[in-house]
C-alpha cells in the first residue's frame, strides 16, 4: 500500500496515497498539504487549543465530494483529545480538540482539509471567549462593501477601547473578531453582537444592514452576528479551504486593508510561509486583550 509515516516525538502516523492530488490546480498532494499542517502547527494551535473541531473533510480532494463532520470517528486513535457535548436538539456529540501537532498531522492524513473551532473552550464550554462577525460580499464583486463594514465595526469598537483583529477567510470575505473575557453565555454575546450590527445598520442604511435575507438587502453588505451562538463555529486561523488555489484563512493587520490587491483568497499554501517570515504576527497579543460585554 502507497503510504508516508510521520515520526512525531513517540508516535508513528502513517497517511496512506501521500501523492494523491488534492489541488489540481496548483498540483498540491495530500502529502503536501500534510506538511503544511505540520509544518503551520506550532501558529495555528495556539488559536485551535482547547476548541472542539468541526472537520470539513475532502478525501479526493478540493476537486471531489466533500463533507462536515461532527462526531469523532471510531477509529481515530485514541490519543486525540475530545469533549462530549450536548446538543441543543438532544443527545450527545463527541468533538475531536486539535492541542498538538501530532492531532494536527493525523486529521491532516484523514483529509480533514478545514479546521472549524468553536468560540468557546473545554473549560468553559458554555461561554465564548470570542465576539466574531462574518462579513461576506453581497455580490462577487463586492470586497469593497467588505472592507467598508470591516472599517465601520473597527471604528465602533476604537471609540469603546476595544482590541479588535481581522481575518481573511479564505473564502469570501473577512471576520472581525474581538477576544473576550469567557464570562457571559452565548445568548448574552449574540444579544450585544446583534445590537451592534443593529446600531451601524441604522447609521449607515444604504451600506449596511441585519436583514437575513437576500432578496432584502439590496446589494447591502450583512452584519452577520448569527455565529455567536453555542455550538457555532468559524475557520481556524492558518486553515486550508476546500476551494481551488489552497486558499488559507490568514490573520492581517488593520493597515492590510489599504491593500488595493487585497482579497479574501490573497494568501494560500504556496505564499503563506513567505508572509509569515516577513511580517509580524498581527495577532500575537490575541488573548492579551480580553475585553467585557460591559465594556462593548
Amino acid at each position: 500500500m502507497n503510504q508516508k509515516i510521520y515520526k512525531i516525538r513517540n508516535r508513528k502516523i502513517k497517511i496512506s496515497n501521500p501523492d494523491k492530488l488534492f489541488y489540481p490546480d496548483m498540483k498540491i498532494t495530500k502529502k503536501d498539504v500534510v506538511n503544511y499542517y505540520s509544518k503551520i502547527a506550532k501558529i495555528m494551535i495556539v488559536h485551535a487549543k482547547d476548541r472542539p473541531l468541526n472537520m470539513h473533510r475532502a478525501p479526493d480532494g478540493a476537486q471531489g465530494e466533500n463533507f462536515y463532520q461532527q462526531d469523532i470517528s471510531d477509529y481515530f486513535p485514541d490519543w486525540i483529545n475530545r469533549i462530549e457535548v450536548e446538543k441543543r436538539e438532544g443527545g450527545k456529540v463527541t468533538h475531536a480538540i486539535c492541542n498538538n501537532i501530532e492531532t494536527l498531522v493525523y486529521l491532516a492524513g484523514q483529509a480533514v482539509l478545514t479546521f472549524h473551532i468553536w468560540l468557546s473552550k473545554v473549560d468553559n464550554i458554555k461561554k465564548p471567549d470570542k465576539l466574531i462577525f462574518d462579513l461576506d460580499p453581497p455580490s462577487n464583486k463586492g470586497f469593497e462593501s467588505v472592507i467598508y463594514g470591516a472599517r465601520k465595526l473597527k471604528e465602533y469598537f476604537d471609540k469603546k477601547s476595544v482590541q479588535t483583529y481581522i481575518m481573511t477567510t479564505g473564502s469570501k470575505g473577512l471576520h472581525i473578531i474581538v477576544p473576550l473575557k469567557p464570562k457571559k453565555n452565548f445568548k448574552d454575546v449574540r444579544e450585544k453582537a446583534k445590537n451592534i450590527a443593529k446600531e451601524l445598520s441604522e447609521k449607515y442604511p444604504d451600506k449596511l444592514t441585519i436583514e437575513q435575507y437576500k432578496n432584502k438587502r439590496e446589494g447591502r453588505l450583512f452584519l452577520d452576528y448569527l455565529r455567536n451562538s453555542f455550538g457555532q463555529t468559524s475557520v481556524s486561523p492558518y486553515s486550508l479551504r476546500i476551494i481551488p488555489g489552497a486558499p488559507i484563512a490568514t490573520p492581517i493587520s488593520w493597515e492590510e486593508l489599504n491593500n488595493k490587491k487585497l482579497n479574501s483568497q490573497t494568501y494560500n499554501i504556496k505564499n503563506i510561509f513567505k508572509r509569515l517570515g516577513q511580517k509580524k504576527d498581527p495577532w500575537k497579543d490575541f488573548y492579551k486583550n480580553q475585553a467585557t460585554i460591559e465594556n462593548i
